[in-house]
């Protein structure tokens, strides 16, 4: 499972709500993810790494429900949780989609499996600004100009994050 800690990191940071960034880290919550997925691994019914992922990502999120909860000091909200299911799936579909499959015999599907790992723990190399800027853009989909607002940068510094981040990106994943 230790192959998945980038991608659920990048997942769980895509959804942290912008006030909690300072007071809840996504790499905790990972790790207490995959501590309950290692506990109940003999729950685990699927054979592929989607499944798995899909697996992890449910588990994330009951994880991130609950330390909201905790961290509000409110009762357990269903609806929280499934919200934030659903909002880490459209967020591992984005990244998916970033990484377009090639075809959809079971090989192809493994690779495009194994790229979205690899691009997750290629993200997770980056400087911070290359890797929020990327992630911003590609994976939430938000407007450069929205991008320059969140990381209070000029125009022409987004583009350039966004640029090298690329690049840098290009020759992790080689």
């Amino acid at each position: 499972m230790e192959q998945f800690r980038d991608y659920l990191r990048l997942l769980a940071q895509l959804q942290m709500p912008a006030r909690l960034r300072g007071k809840l880290d996504p790499s905790d919550l990972v790790q207490m993810t995959l501590l309950k997925a290692h506990e109940a691994e003999a729950d685990f019914r699927g054979t592929t790494a989607a499944e798995r992922a899909a697996w992890l990502r449910q588990i994330l999120a009951r994880t991130m429900a609950n330390a909201l909860r905790d961290h509000a000091r409110a009762k357990r909200d269903i609806a929280l949780e499934r919200s934030l299911e659903d909002a880490l799936g459209a967020s591992s579909t984005r990244l998916e989609a970033w990484l377009v499959a090639g075809g959809e015999s079971p090989s192809a599907l493994a690779q495009h499996n194994e790229q979205v790992l690899e691009l997750a723990a290629a993200l997770a190399q980056l400087p911070e600004p290359q890797r929020d800027a990327l992630v911003m853009r590609y994976c939430q989909g938000l407007a450069l100009g929205d991008i320059c607002q969140r990381m209070e940068r000029t125009r022409p510094a987004i583009a350039s994050l966004l640029r090298r981040g690329l690049k840098r990106l290009r020759e992790l994943m080689v």
